[in-house]
Formats: structure tokens, sequence, C-alpha cells
């Protein structure tokens, strides 16, 4: 493992860290596991259902995620059938469950029809029970948002809607790769605000070319006057296989000067910051958008339906293979439409968790958000105190990185800025060897 102090002589933005293993470390389950034993072991009464939609009507030029840009034919509708086999034959493996999360992300959810995503939902319902008042995510974009969509959304419940902006400007929006049309992004906010989510979330973007700290400031002073309830803050990521990789993309890196504005604008409105990109306004607490069944992402499982998402549980993480560029998702997707039901019944790909990697899990997700590491729930869950299974964070303190004590390890404001350089230092020699020897399609 890298030391800290040469972790923190690199760059500031190492790599996108918001999960322990990343899907880079997958590799193919020999000998496949049922999905029955695998979960048969595993706390069921409390998890996470997560949907997957590989569409989108325009693939950024940031964009690594796994998805296709304006999918031809029938592809939509092999696609919802596909996702209606693999869901029957996970819940049978299940067996009674109770989720008490569902997020329906992609891609763009709101690529599909109204009806397309009443279908969805449809579906969702169908995989177990649900509390009354389950918190449910939606992601959509400005260009494929209307108003018919966001009364189905709010009609099933959906809590928190997240809208993928980035920038307000037409000329920041074509340095990422994305064409947007200014008056596109400001209907799609007005018609969300109307609908009255009680979470409306505004992704930002910050470090695209030829940026500078004053206009990504102002458009976080955009964001604000709109007054959503959540702001996230991305540094923007180059990766290979995306339309910004494949160009010859350089730039003078502002961006940790682009998130020390856009953090303190957000501050001097009244909101909270949660990790380095989360930042909860004032708001949320009055209308008790928060509220809702315990979930606690670093114990509960996640069950990931459709090609692209993952499954947690304590030992396994699973999905289907994963691909960048578009030959590579396009193979992938069509592996996925011509499966029969009983295919579902394995997971195939993906890694198992030794005892160092569920530590280590545990102690990146709680570290990377401002709550921090709660060490008596370290112990109870891993039988012994985080310094002894890690004593490498003590060097948190002595760089002002981060504050300890009896019953918390806390980052500091320095910390939290650079969460994406402590996540990789973090990771375990066997994960970032996998990652490393990965080669994406």
């Amino acid at each position: 493992m890298t030391s800290l102090a040469a972790a923190l002589a690199g760059d500031s933005f190492a790599g996108y860290s918001y999960g322990y293993p990343h899907k880079r470390a997958y590799r193919a389950l020999e000998p496949a596991v049922p999905l029955d034993e695998l979960w048969a072991g595993q706390r069921r009464e409390q998890l996470f259902l997560y949907l997957h939609v590989p569409f989108c009507e325009v693939r950024c030029g940031f964009c690594n995620l796994f998805t296709a840009a304006q999918p031809g034919g029938d592809l939509v509708r092999d696609y919802l059938a596909a996702i209606r086999r693999e869901a029957q034959t996970v819940r049978r493996a299940l067996g009674n469950v109770q989720f008490s999360r569902l997020a329906i992300g992609g891609g763009t959810p709101t690529y599909l029809s109204v009806w397309e995503l009443a279908e969805l939902f449809d579906l969702a319902e169908e995989m177990g029970s649900f509390g009354v008042e389950t918190p449910t995510s939606c992601e959509a974009s400005p260009a494929t948002l209307s108003r018919e969509k966001l009364v189905l959304l709010k009609d099933r419940g959906v809590t928190r809607l997240s809208l993928g902006v980035q920038a307000f400007e037409e000329d920041e929006t074509a340095a990422l790769g994305r064409p947007q049309n200014k008056l596109d992004v400001q209907r799609a906010i007005e018609l969300a605000k109307a609908a009255r989510f009680p979470i409306l979330n505004l992704d930002l973007i910050y470090g695209g070319e030829g940026l500078s700290v004053a206009q990504f400031r102002e458009s976080v002073r955009e964001a604000v006057r709109w007054q959503p309830e959540e702001i996230y803050l991305y540094p923007l990521y180059v990766r290979p296989l995306t339309g910004l990789g494949k160009l010859a993309h350089a730039w003078h890196d502002d961006r940790p000067a682009m998130y020390r504005a856009g953090r303190d604008v957000l501050r001097e409105h009244g909101y909270q910051q949660v990790s380095l990109r989360m930042f909860r306004g004032p708001q949320t607490e009055k209308n008790g958008s928060n509220d809702g069944p315990v979930y606690c992402c670093q114990q509960d499982g996640m069950v990931g339906l459709g090609c692209g998402a993952r499954s947690y549980t304590r030992d396994v993480h699973y999905s289907t293979e994963y691909a960048v560029g578009k030959p590579g998702v396009l193979a992938i997707l069509r592996d996925y439409l011509a499966r029969p039901a009983e295919s579902f019944t394995h997971a195939r790909h993906g890694i198992r968790l030794d005892d160092e990697d569920q530590r280590r899990r545990f102690v990146i997700i709680s570290l990377l958000q401002s709550e921090g590491i709660d060490r008596p729930a370290y112990a109870e869950q891993f039988a012994g105190d985080v310094l002894e299974h890690l004593p490498e964070l003590s060097g948190l303190v002595e760089h002002g990185l981060a504050t300890m004590d009896a019953g918390r390890i806390r980052l500091t404001d320095a910390g939290i800025e650079r969460s994406d350089t402590l996540g990789p230092w973090l990771y375990s020699r066997k994960v970032q060897q996998l990652m490393d020897a990965c080669e994406l399609d």
C-alpha cells in the first residue's frame, strides 16, 4: 500500500472514490454462486433495491457509466422483458425480503416513456415488501423530463429526483462533451420544483476545459437560486474510452480551487457538507425529507436488477460484466437480452470480499462521509478496534486530515478535500492489483 505521504504528494483527485471494491476489480466467479445460497445467511429485512436503465439520449463526453445512447429498434422493449425475467428469478432466490430503499438510475431512467417507466415501477413493487414511506430516488436529465413523467414519478412514490444539470451555460456543457440547451435546463427545474418532490437534487461538474473558478462559482450560485434540497459537486475525471478521453484534452487543473469556491458558496447559503460531493440544504431537515426506514450501507445489502447493476452481500459483490466503449456495452447488452430466466439463478461475475476487504469497505465508506468512522460500531461488527486493524489511519491526524476520539474518526475540511486521494490509499493490495490489471472494452 502507498504511504500516506506519497499519496498526498500526488493529485488531489486520484480516482473517483465512493464505494469499495471498485467494479474494475470484479472477475468471473468460478464456480458461479447460486443466489439462494449467496443470500441465505444475509440480513434481508432492510435491503436496497436498485434498477439500472442503461440508455441515454446522448453519451456525455465525461461519462464512463454502463449505458448506450439512442438505442434503436426494439432494444428498450426487449430490455424490459429481460429485466422482468431477471427480477422474477431473483425474487424466488431471495425468499421473504423487506426493502428500505429504492433507486432507479442509469444511464437516464427518464429516457424511457411514461408507460415504460410505469412498467419498471410495477416490476419493483413485485420484488418484495416496501415501507409506507420508503425513500425512492430516480435520476433524470433536463432533455428527457416532461410534466407527464413527473406526474408518474410522483404518483409512484418518488421522494428524491436527481437532475443531471452539470452546468448552466451552453459553452460550459459543450466543453464537457454534453450538448445541452439552457432553456431546457430551466424548464426542467421549473417542472421539477412545481412537482414538489421532498428532495430535488442538482448535479454540477467542475474542471472542464476553459472553465474558470469564477465561472464555476457563478454556476453554484445559479443552482442555489433554485433552492434545491441537495446539490452535488463532481470533479471532472477524464477516463479512457470516454468522449473526452479520446481527445487531446489538456487543462490547467484548477479543480481544488473550484471545489473550495463551490463549497464556500454552499456553506454561505446554509448547506451542510455530507461528503466531498454531497451538500444538503437547510430546507431538507424542515420538510422531513430524510425520514424513512433505517438503512446502513456498511452493513445492509443491495439487490441490483438490470444490465450494469451491482448487488452487494456481506462477502460477495456481483454484477454483469462492465464496459465503457460502445461496442463493449452493446455486446454485453445483447448477451443480457438473450438470457433465459434460469441463467439468472447464479452470480457469475464479481468479487469475494475476504475479512480484510470487508473491514476496509466499512472504513472507506464511513470515513468519506462527514459522520466519519463509528469506532464502537466497527468494533461490534469486526471484533476489534479499527486502529488495531488499520494502524495507518493514525497518520490522518498527524497530517491534519482527521480528528479522533474514542467514539469517532472524522475527516477535517482538509481531509474531505482529499477524499479521492484517501479512498484509493486505503484499497487493499489485492483489489488494487485487480484494478490495475483490468482492461476495459
